[in-house]
């Protein structure tokens, strides 16, 4: 007989308690799994949570970058994923053997490379410092000045982070295959719907759908914009399952999905693949784990670190 949702939910609670475990999950997760977990946040809030808690085990329920991000702050913690195949459009779009053979090409430049979080970890690796959306106008505003920036792997977040500081980059061509389905005509089509609504979108949307934002910021930022909006009608465009924290941090307010050409609503199909089921399963056999060689571990959790240290 197939386990109930409160079975499952009463199983995690006990397997988390006898592991001394902590479950993180990312603003896109599935709402019985946000509901769940001790931490929901964006990709800087979860790597600083990651590197300061105490637990035996991380229980990271994302995509595999993020929870490789994790292991690499806790070497000696046991770091699972509940579905190994969970993975990023992003990451995929810019293989770390790709960016070396790129960056040794171009040796001469020199280059100052910064890299989304959104990346494997043999590319964080290749890196001088690592950002988020919710940090990247600060990072690059700390860059040296003396060196040309290559910001791998999001082209529409780099494009933005440009705007912001004025500061020239070089850009690889990566792209959120869920955030470039927004359109310019989507969101418009809907902004007809509800002329008085204001549109908060996330900075991997394309120029088009950007300008078309009252505001462009971070999940987190999301949180506080949407609470402090003077209207009731927001259109929030980006991966729906922000519209579960954002109902309970925001009851008042009416959140309106950003729609795409195709549908009313926008999934990321790599982060739905996690359930509460394959979290239980995870945390009982303490499967699939998130590992690395310790020499690659060291390289990418360098320009972590440099990451958490310049956004106090």
């Amino acid at each position: 007989m197939p386990s109930t949702s409160l079975d499952l939910r009463e199983d995690i609670l006990r397997l988390k308690k006898e592991r001394n475990a902590v479950i993180l999950a990312h603003n896109y997760q599935t709402g019985d799994i946000q509901d769940l977990a001790d931490y929901v946040g964006d990709s800087l809030g979860l790597a600083y949570r990651a590197q300061e808690t105490d637990a035996d085990v991380i229980a990271f329920c994302g995509v595999h970058f993020m929870a490789e991000t994790a292991k690499i702050v806790n070497p000696n913690k046991t770091v699972v994923l509940p579905d190994k195949d969970a993975g990023c459009s992003l990451e995929e779009s810019c293989p770390a053997d790709e960016l070396e053979k790129f960056i040794n090409e171009n040796a001469e430049k020199n280059y100052y490379v910064i890299a989304y979080i959104n990346c494997s970890a043999g590319v964080k690796a290749l890196c001088d410092v690592i950002c988020t959306s919710g940090n990247a106008v600060n990072i690059v505003n700390k860059a040296p000045a003396d060196r040309p920036i290559l910001f791998v792997p999001d082209a529409n977040l780099g494009a933005w982070v440009m705007e912001q500081t004025g500061r020239k980059m070089d850009l690889w061509q990566g792209a959120c295959y869920v955030h470039v389905e927004f359109t310019r005509d989507s969101i418009n089509r809907i902004k007809a719907e509800y002329p008085d609504a204001l549109v908060v979108a996330h900075p991997e949307c394309t120029t088009a759908v950007r300008l078309l934002a009252d505001e462009v910021c971070s999940t987190e930022k999301m949180v506080s914009y949407c609470k402090n909006a003077p209207v009731k009608n927001i259109i929030v465009v980006t991966e729906s399952g922000m519209l579960h924290r954002l109902q309970k941090e925001a009851p008042d307010k009416n959140l309106i999905p950003g729609p795409t050409d195709r549908c009313a609503c926008n999934d990321c199909r790599y982060m739905k693949m996690n359930t509460l089921q394959k979290l239980r399963d995870c945390l009982d056999k303490l499967e699939p784990r998130v590992e690395m060689p310790e020499d690659l571990r060291k390289r990418a959790e360098a320009p972590l670190l440099k990451m958490l240290e310049q956004s106090k």
